[in-house]
């Protein structure tokens, strides 16, 4: 697949991600956060597997195939989600936004110390900008990033987690189909998840039984939408053009999450927010190379010329 189908494939997955948000608010609201989140996996797994059933994709994986698995869904599915959701009931949005917007630059940093895939300078740029561009939209709102508490170091770990999940996945990718991996992982993850509910959430899977007919809807468009295609998107494109390039596409996500929460939630986007936007498109051209893709082509193009 081209490099550009790709990049469109993860600015795809950072609109839905970021208009998943505020569906998740909504869904909060009836079940309490890890119970709802164990079957929202759940049901991303279930669809997942139908989607690759389709495709003749689905086969058993082999014993070092495994390992990877448990890994990424202990990672990337429940400390993530678990730690995610623990620390936004207990920080504000802004504080999160702002830990959040740190994952293209921890994901940069891990892939330099681990695998010793080292950006260049261009893309080291592009990430700077994505992070002043993020920066500037959370702070939009004017909280500041004072009063550090437990739920900032929380959501610190999600992000650190899925960030350290994204080097499972490039490495699985050699050998399964990130797709494929994408469905283990989220049906192992949905069970770890569910099990650590019935500890800290016991009985609430009864609230299931209270919900309006909307939850539903909304239910299954973030499970089968926003976590079973989004996942497998983006886990797909982790396998083609590596971890460091696919996290710099986080950037958009914030800028989406916010365009969803000023249609659904009623919030009013500043001035701030646009620099911002202005900032995370220059990040993300810079930071995903795709400038410097445009650049040798068009130098091989005026070589051959001359």
């Amino acid at each position: 697949m081209k490099m550009w189908k790709i990049y469109a494939l993860l600015t795809t997955v950072m609109f839905i991600w970021g208009f998943n948000l505020p569906l998740l608010k909504y869904l909060l609201l009836y079940v309490d956060p890890v119970t709802m989140t164990a079957f929202r996996i759940l049901l991303a797994s279930v669809s997942v597997f139908i989607i690759l059933s389709g495709f003749k994709l689905i086969r058993m994986p082999t014993k070092n195939e495994w390992l990877y698995i448990v890994g990424g869904a202990l990672l990337n599915v429940v400390l993530h989600h678990y730690f995610l959701n623990m620390g936004l009931s207990r920080t504000t949005g802004t504080n999160a936004g702002l830990i959040l917007g740190t994952g293209p630059v921890l994901t940069v940093i891990s892939v330099s110390l681990i695998l010793r895939n080292y950006p260049s300078k261009i893309q080291w740029v592009g990430v700077l900008l994505g992070v002043i561009g993020v920066s500037s939209v959370v702070l939009a709102g004017g909280g500041g990033i004072a009063g550090l508490a437990l739920g900032d170091l929380f959501v610190f770990i999600a992000i650190l987690a899925q960030v350290l999940s994204f080097l499972i996945i490039s490495k699985a990718a050699k050998t399964i189909d990130p797709r494929l991996l994408t469905a283990y992982m989220m049906l192992i993850g949905s069970a770890m998840l569910f099990i650590i509910s019935l500890i800290q959430e016991p009985g609430e899977i009864k609230a299931f039984a209270t919900v309006p007919p909307m939850f539903w809807l909304g239910f299954a468009a973030s499970g089968i939408i926003g976590t079973a295609v989004g996942h497998m998107l983006y886990n797909y494109s982790v396998g083609k053009v590596g971890p460091s390039k696919a996290a710099i596409f986080i950037n958009f996500n914030t800028m989406f999450s916010l365009l969803g929460s000023v249609l659904f939630l009623g919030e009013i986007i500043t001035i701030r927010h646009l620099l911002g936007l202005i900032f995370i498109i220059a990040g993300v051209i810079l930071g995903s190379g795709a400038a410097e893709d445009l650049w040798k082509k068009r130098r091989l193009q005026n070589e051959k010329i001359t």
